[in-house]
């Protein structure tokens, strides 16, 4: 599905794959990245599907993680990158992408382009699609919530081109981030004086393969811990980082469901009614939503019922800032 780069831009441009038993995703995704004739390095984090044989029979660059060291996203992209700059020590632009998206045709060229023509944009997304929204509520919602607003923008997901210099020069993602370690590389990026920018142009599909309700929690959950953690890291002004979706996820998780029970206590059955305020909100979102009417009602009873998770995540990372304990990998697959 790659479209093959010219000559100027294949010199300078290199793409880092991370995955843990993707299985034929992962197949897709080494096609799509190896077909645009840039160099590819394939991190695996411990699977056990014979990924690492399939990249390899793709005559693509292994890095096999370490078991011994805690598995994040962060810290497979560091360890890609790393070898990527030894693979190619010119390399002006890297582009990382998930295991489970397929790079779409064209996405390298126009990326690369973009950043050549704007020199204080470090970073630059594009379109991501969901690639089976139909195939259940939960694929539905990360593609309407991969449906941003294109033009310049305070964070990113995962899958970006990023300048290899302002990358190198950050010192990568935080390799004790296990979650929402994009978004706090950004606001370091931010701060550094450099711009990121969402560009209109279709950039891979994803294949979020998420059929469960417990599948979508986790993930929610994960979510939480992310927000709470980049809040302890940049919640201070300016940047303030995190702090309005951590307050939003104890008000709605926490707040509202203890304050209805202290007030029952004293206000007998009544106060129960005070819980009406969920469903109101979940009228307002949808009302407020911008797609279809079974996307924006969906979305909006998934958000409401998301500060459940959200806070869970929340308490989970405060549980191990400050009583201790290893971090470890939320997945959701």
């Amino acid at each position: 599905m790659g479209e093959k780069l010219n000559g100027r831009s294949r010199a300078k441009v290199g793409v880092v794959v991370i995955g843990r038993n993707e299985g034929e995703r992962l197949k897709k995704c080494l096609e799509s990245a190896g077909g645009c004739a840039a160099p590819v390095v394939y991190v695996d984090s411990g699977s056990t599907d014979g990924s690492v044989a399939l990249a390899r029979s793709k005559r693509t660059e292994v890095v096999e993680l370490d078991g011994e060291i805690p598995f994040t996203a962060a810290r497979a992209r560091n360890e890609g990158f790393q070898r990527l700059r030894e693979l190619v020590p010119n390399l002006a632009y890297v582009q990382f992408v998930d295991g489970d998206c397929e790079v779409m045709a064209g996405w390298l060229e126009k990326a690369a382009a973009f950043l050549d023509g704007h020199h204080d944009v470090a970073l630059v997304c594009g379109r991501l699609r969901e690639r089976y929204p139909d195939r259940s509520i939960y694929n539905m919602l990360c593609d309407v919530e991969w449906d941003a607003p294109v033009g310049e923008i305070r964070t990113c997901g995962g899958i970006a081109l990023m300048r290899a210099d302002a990358f190198e020069k950050l010192s990568g993602y935080r390799t004790d981030a296990i979650a929402g370690e994009e978004p706090e590389l950004c606001v370091r990026l931010r701060a550094a004086g450099w711009r990121i920018w969402r560009l209109g142009e279709e950039m891979a599909l994803h294949d979020a393969a998420m059929t469960r309700f417990g599948q979508w929690w986790m993930r929610t959950l994960r979510g939480g811990y992310a927000f709470a953690q980049n809040a302890d890291l940049h919640g201070a002004p300016p940047a303030m980082f995190g702090v309005r979706e951590s307050l939003s996820a104890w008000f709605w998780g926490f707040g509202i469901p203890l304050g209805v029970f202290g007030l029952a206590l004293w206000w007998s059955e009544w106060a129960i009614g005070l819980l009406l305020i969920y469903p109101l909100q979940i009228v307002r979102l949808a009302m407020r939503g911008k797609r279809s009417a079974r996307e924006n009602w969906w979305s909006a009873v998934f958000l409401v019922i998301g500060k459940f998770p959200e806070m869970l995540g929340q308490l989970r990372f405060l549980t191990h800032r400050y009583l201790g304990g290893k971090s470890r990998l939320i997945e959701y697959k």
